[in-house]
This record gives structure tokens, C-alpha cells and sequence, in this order.
């Protein structure tokens, strides 16, 4: 009895480990396939391209401090007028010239407090240069010394450069992009003894617009360079 005992629990365990081993073949099979049936690569391509500004913003503010408000003003509206010659003389139309508000500080106001060692009233006017001829922006500031030596209390800021044309050339750089990232994947593909498939999912990452040259930050930068990435994933035959 014992030994009919042991014999049927032997078959039992028999057949319970050939059902596992079997389960474990079909789970390892199923990795496999599905492994096989979805091999695919992720590359990602660069585009990059080198610009230049197409629009240029110039701010000059300047000021006046004396206690006589009007002693004040009317250096303000000597200097502007200074200001208004000189870019006249770099060569700027009336159009592309515009003035700002006149701000007053009154530093005994209430707010402010009173003392009697700072000089009463403050003004500060700013005009504006918009324009597309950017080079001559980039003389201009060189010149800026100019109005120092007229006597303007100039306060020197890096003209703002912009570039606009970004729509002109977004096609041709996604084009650049996607062709940049399937010579990645076909390389991949020859390397592992495969051919490339066609594009699973595609996803073009955000425009970067720099400085071309590291040192430089890009809203002052005349030059930029313009870059993309493109994500791309193929499938492998």
C-alpha cells in the first residue's frame, strides 16, 4: 500500500512539473514573439542652422536730478533733443523713432521719505529705435559715446535682436531633422543585421533659437542659430 502510495504521488508531481515546464515554455515562447514582433529603434535627429536678426529694438533712456523741477525738464528736453539729432544723423526715419512716458520721482514725496542729502526730483525719458535694418542698430551702439560727450546721462542697455522669419524655414528643418534621425536608424538597422521599416511614431521637439556663439546671450546676439530635434522610431524588419 505504501508503494502504490509513493508511485501515484511520483506521477502526480510528474506530470504537475512536465505541466509547469510546458507553461514555462509557452510564457518563455510568447516573450519571444512578442519581442520579435515589435523590434523597433528610437533615434533622435539634429537640425541646425545659422542666422541672422532680422529685427532690431534699441531703448536709450536718459535723466535729469536737480531740486528745481523745471531746471529738470529742461535739461530732459535738451538732451532729448540731443538724442532725436543724433539719430537722425545715424540715419533713422521718423517711423522708426518713438518716445516713451516722462517719469518723475519726487524722492521727498511721502512715500519716499525727506532727507535733506539727495537731490529732489529725478527724471528719466526713454526713446525707442524698432527697426529691420539691424546693421545699422549694431553701428549705432558703437556710437552711443557720442551723446556721453554731448552731456546726455545715458543709461547703456544692448539693443534687442529678433529673428522673425522662423516660419520660412521650420519645413526645411523638420525635413533636416527626420533626415538626420533615419541615417541614425539605418545605420542601427545594418549593424544588427536587420533593414529598416517604415516611421512608427514621429515627434518634433521645440525650436531653440541661441546665441551662435556660447559666450553671447541671445537676445543681444546680431548672429543665432537656429535648432530642432526630431524623435523618430521605425520599425525593423
Amino acid at each position: 500500500m505504501p508503494d502504490r502510495t509513493l508511485v501515484a504521488a511520483a506521477v502526480v508531481g510528474g506530470l504537475l512539473a512536465a505541466g509547469l515546464a510546458g507553461a514555462g515554455a509557452f510564457i518563455g515562447s510568447g516573450i519571444v514573439n512578442a519581442q520579435t514582433g515589435n523590434r523597433q529603434v528610437t533615434v533622435r535627429g539634429l537640425a541646425e542652422r545659422d542666422v541672422v536678426a532680422d529685427l532690431a529694438v534699441l531703448n536709450l533712456s536718459f535723466r535729469a536730478a536737480n531740486d528745481d523741477l523745471p531746471a529738470a525738464q529742461g535739461k530732459i528736453d535738451r538732451d532729448l533733443a540731443l538724442v532725436r539729432s543724433f539719430l537722425t544723423r545715424q540715419g533713422y526715419p521718423d517711423d522708426a523713432v518713438s518716445i516713451g512716458r516722462l517719469q518723475v520721482l519726487d524722492t521727498r514725496a511721502r512715500e519716499y521719505g525727506s532727507t535733506d542729502n539727495v537731490v529732489r526730483f529725478i527724471l528719466t525719458q526713454s526713446v525707442t529705435v524698432r527697426t529691420t535694418d539691424v546693421q545699422r542698430v549694431a553701428q549705432t551702439e558703437r556710437a552711443l559715446n557720442d551723446l556721453v560727450r554731448d552731456g546726455v546721462q545715458l543709461d547703456f542697455s544692448a539693443p534687442t535682436y529678433v529673428f522673425t522669419r522662423l516660419n520660412e524655414i521650420r519645413p526645411e528643418m523638420i525635413a533636416a531633422a527626420t533626415a538626420s534621425a533615419r541615417t541614425g536608424a539605418e545605420q542601427f538597422a545594418r549593424d544588427s543585421g536587420t533593414s529598416l521599416g517604415p516611421i512608427r511614431q514621429a515627434t518634433q521637439g521645440s525650436f531653440e533659437i541661441l546665441a551662435r556663439e556660447d559666450i553671447d546671450s541671445e537676445p543681444a546676439a546680431l548672429n543665432k542659430r537656429v535648432r530642432v530635434v526630431a524623435t523618430v522610431s521605425y520599425q525593423l524588419r
